[in-house]
């Protein structure tokens, strides 16, 4: 069983917010084609292998520490072993802002230093898993751009249901933290009948960015 939510700014867990709309066009226009540009620099987006050898279906880029499942690394080691981008300074400002206003507080202590750039397109989907790479407690910032989908949050505890059901447009803001800060979630299809604003992105593209504080030397 799920709960499918309005579109309306709402907790939907203890801890997991939800902003729709919280970019407005030009900042999606802005993230996009940084996105573009980071996805073209050295070797490029790639899609990780997992330790079984599935190749997941979303296609990513990594700033400030490189994400190889299940671990971080300062250079890109799937790749070409260079150094990963750094995490812009004006990034991490926009993450602080996210949090703050998710959890209606004048301002945060909140320096993310990791930013894992995902792209889907066609049937590419996300299975369900925690973010727990992370050596802090700090909360996870998602930011949606493009193509709509449907966002699944669950328990911290275990893959099973119930699960919230949420749909992400562009523009959308996702913050979850406190005791759902390793709930599992997941992305299970993409919803490209959605109107899209013109910001840039591929007809039937979604760009989702995810902040984190890795907590790492």
């Amino acid at each position: 069983m799920f709960e499918l939510i309005p579109r309306e700014r709402r907790t939907i867990a203890p801890g997991v917010v939800h902003v729709p709309d919280w970019l407005d066009p030009d900042a999606q226009r802005r993230l996009v084609a940084a996105a573009q540009e980071w996805a073209a620099e050295g070797p490029g987006a790639r899609q990780a292998v997992l330790p079984g050898g599935a190749r997941m279906s979303v296609s990513s880029v990594c700033l400030g520490w490189h994400w190889i499942p299940y671990r971080y690394s300062r250079t890109r080691d799937d790749q070409d072993g260079s150094p990963v981008q750094p995490f812009p300074s004006w990034l991490a400002d926009l993450g602080a802002r996210a949090v703050a206003d998710a959890y209606d507080v004048p301002e945060v202590d909140y320096r993310p230093d990791v930013a894992l750039v995902n792209s889907y397109r066609g049937d590419a989907r996300l299975g369900m898993h925690q973010d727990r790479e992370e050596r802090a407690p700090d909360p996870v910032v998602s930011l949606s751009l493009g193509a709509a989908c449907v966002f699944r949050i669950g328990s911290p505890h275990h893959r099973r249901g119930p699960w919230h059901d949420v749909e992400l447009c562009s523009g959308d803001l996702v913050v979850f933290g406190d005791e759902h800060r390793l709930a599992y979630h997941g992305v299970t299809k993409l919803l490209p009948d959605r109107d899209v604003p013109d910001i840039g992105v591929a007809p039937g593209e979604r760009i989702n960015l995810t902040l984190r504080v890795s907590g790492l030397a």
